[in-house]
């Protein structure tokens, strides 16, 4: 994989530095396992849905966390003795894992729900009234700020 040197960017964009850390963090997540399978879903305009497949875990393996930007899904299989149990063939995994997903601003978590071995995890992005464009009128205040200055000349 390619370095990416992004110090150009800093002289002219403020503010804009945790994008450059979000950008280092999403080049070193190769390592990161493809276990559990998961989709993601746009259900409606603001709306998310991550569905993960964990087939064989209970509900009170699996812990969901939200710090910050950073979803993280965890599951934590109580160790079983394979000793009683003799496979011929194993092809459903077992095995603990985490899985984060990076949030955009402003996108919250509301709720999750396991049924069928599919853990589901919905989402919404809910922009504060203040970062909604909003539309200015023309010409109002400024023609009373000139009415107001000639009554005092």
């Amino acid at each position: 994989m390619r370095n990416i040197d992004l110090s150009p960017l800093y002289r002219s964009f403020i503010g804009f530095d945790h994008l450059a850390s979000m950008i280092d963090t999403a080049s070193r997540n190769e390592k990161q396992s493809s276990y559990p399978p998961y989709n993601i879903e746009l259900i409606a305009e603001d709306k998310y849905r991550i569905t993960m497949a964990v087939a064989g875990f209970a509900e009170n393996e699996v812990s969901i966390e939200v710090q910050e930007n950073t979803l993280k899904v965890t599951g934590n299989k109580a160790a079983a003795s394979d000793e009683e149990r003799k496979f011929l063939h194993k092809g459903i995994s077992e095995r603990n894992f985490e899985r984060k997903f990076q949030l955009g601003d402003h996108v919250n978590v509301l709720d999750a729900k396991m049924e069928n071995g599919l853990l589901h995890v919905n989402l919404e992005r809910v922009v504060p009234e203040a970062k909604k464009p909003r539309t200015i009128q023309i010409g109002s205040s400024n023609e009373k700020l000139i009415e107001d200055g000639n009554k005092a000349s």
